[in-house]
């Protein structure tokens, strides 16, 4: 589905490579977390898989990325969005409409959806990400967190086969953000859409993602299954990342020899680690 290979990059007028050497496959159906510190290349990336890079922002360019079998660099971002959905870090940059409802069709107009399907997917992806009430808001009156459930609801409309995201949750609140992650485990599980995002929460992304990539200064260091990577805390810490405190327990538990079962990735998995030691 995504084959980056010998990926670097340098933006134009740059000291040093923003990403460096990348090779990442990300196979149909998979749901993929990216982590790394601030400055580590997550954001390029993204703009690297959905044609923003290189084409909106210019630098030096080697190796390919592809995208169901088209390379980036021969397709521009407007012709893979019919394939690959963004939402961008900042996503206020990305709406184009001043009501809700207004925001969603557009992109549905653009693509061309036929009008009798286009009701139905405004109401769902509306009624998806929980704020079907805010459909006739103006959206200058809404929070930065009901904003960015509406370009997550505007992308989701259009049903993209790939979907990218750089810190949905950025705005939320924590149960805000377990909701639109379980929105993204739906869509990824039972509609089959690959999901690519970057998220500062760790536990939470962890409890959905199905792997996980590990970014320091342009490189991807780990890469795999999510309680493989897990077991890599300490090479994980030292690239800025601040594992949670549960994974960071099982690691010493291990290191004791106390414990050798896999990472816990949620509260009631660290609940019944604990318990298998104190019986």
């Amino acid at each position: 589905m995504i084959r980056i290979s010998g990926l670097s990059f340098r933006y134009r007028g740059g000291s040093e490579e923003a990403l460096k050497e990348i090779d990442l496959t990300v196979r149909r159906g998979d749901f993929l977390g990216i982590i790394g510190s601030s400055g580590a290349g997550k954001t390029t990336l993204l703009h690297a898989i959905n044609g923003i890079v290189p084409h909106h922002f210019r630098g030096e360019f080697y190796g390919s990325v592809e995208v169901d079998g088209s390379d980036t660099v021969e397709n521009r971002p407007e012709d893979l969005a019919r394939k690959v959905g963004s939402v961008r870090q900042d996503f206020e940059s990305q709406m184009v409409s001043s009501v809700v409802e207004d925001e969603i069709l557009f992109g549905l107009e653009n693509f061309s959806v036929p009008r009798d399907d286009i009701e139905h997917r405004i109401a769902d992806a509306l009624d998806k990400t929980g704020i079907a009430n805010l459909r006739e808001r103006n959206i200058a009156t809404l929070s930065g967190g009901q904003k960015q459930k509406v370009a997550i609801a505007a992308i989701i409309a259009l049903m993209p086969e790939i979907l990218i995201l750089d810190e949905p949750t950025g705005e939320l609140d924590p149960k805000s953000s377990r909701q639109i992650f379980r929105l993204l485990k739906e869509l990824n599980e039972k509609h089959g859409i690959t999901v690519v995002v970057v998220e500062q929460k760790i536990m939470l992304l962890c409890e959905f993602a199905d792997s996980l990539a590990v970014m320091d200064r342009g490189r991807i260091i780990l890469e795999g299954p999510v309680r493989e990577v897990l077991k890599s805390s300490r090479e994980m810490e030292s690239a800025g990342v601040n594992c949670p405190r549960v994974v960071t327990l099982a690691d010493r538990l291990r290191e004791e020899r106390l414990y050798d079962g896999p990472a816990p990735v949620s509260i009631s998995e660290a609940e019944a680690m604990v318990r298998s030691i104190t019986g």
